[in-house]
């Protein structure tokens, strides 16, 4: 995988727009204010992932929360331990 985009000024969110995560329960995409044990948090982001497949543009939110190092949430179908992953260069399994 190529080194992401950096951000700039003039770079486009319009995107956003057309997320599945905008029409549904978007908690489920971010991590509670509480304590969230293991197995609680896999099947929460398993949901989060279940829409990010079906979404139009899955691969321009993760290129986003790649190159702005977005530390928090699912993005693009990608966890934060996926994605640090990814910006490591390792590989995971999906």
């Amino acid at each position: 995988m190529a080194a992401p985009a950096q951000p700039s000024t003039t770079w486009s969110t319009e995107w956003q727009r057309q997320g599945l995560c905008r029409t549904g329960d978007s908690s489920v995409f971010f991590p509670p204010a509480h304590f969230e044990h293991k197995a609680e948090r896999e099947a929460r982001e398993a949901r989060a992932k279940t829409i990010c497949e079906r979404c139009p543009v899955r691969e321009e939110c993760l290129s986003w929360a790649l190159a702005i190092r977005e530390p928090h949430g699912v993005w693009g179908g990608h966890s934060e331990s996926e994605r640090r992953q990814l910006l490591m260069g390792k590989r995971f399994a999906s």
